[in-house]
């Protein structure tokens, strides 16, 4: 390789042929992903240490795979649908969360919240799933109308 050296009014710079300087700028770039790795891994590793849980390989690869999350976080901790319906905080019917995870139905943002916290999750991991309480029951919404309605028009007013 040749290199020539200059002295500018800066200091004195090196000179290098094009093809070494894309050479030198490539292990530039692979540094900067290295740190970039390092950061990540030590985000990670600070999460893991402040209570993040660590899934498996497999459980995050069902997750991706667009598997239903209650079913893989319930399976991952080792729980039947009884046992995930009747844990504290949660108290559901074995029927709806199997409606839950088979996609028959779809639950609120706060039964999801429950999930969460009794699966030992982030909350994140449930939400895309979840929907509005108008939107999981929509006949019991349509009859709290129908009552407002009802009451409105006994008492005169439109």
């Amino acid at each position: 390789m040749k290199v020539k050296f200059k002295t500018t009014p800066d200091g004195e710079v090196a000179i290098v042929p094009r093809a070494e300087y894309e050479r030198l700028k490539s292990f530039e770039q692979e540094a900067e992903e290295d740190r970039g790795t390092a950061r990540l891994v030590a985000r990670a590793r600070k999460e893991v240490a402040d209570g993040a849980p660590v899934l498996p390989k497999d459980v995050v690869d069902r997750l991706a795979n667009g598997e239903n999350p209650i079913r893989v976080l319930r399976q991952f901790r080792g729980w039947t649908q009884t046992e995930l319906a009747s844990a504290e905080g949660v108290q559901i019917t074995q029927n709806y969360l199997s409606d839950l995870e088979s996609g028959k139905r779809q639950g609120p943002l706060a039964l999801h919240r429950k999930f969460a916290r009794a699966l030992g999750v982030p909350f994140d991991m449930l939400s895309t799933i979840a929907v509005s309480e108008q939107e999981a029951d929509p006949a019991r919404f349509a009859k709290r109308k129908q009552v407002v309605a009802d009451m409105k028009r006994r008492r005169g007013q439109h």
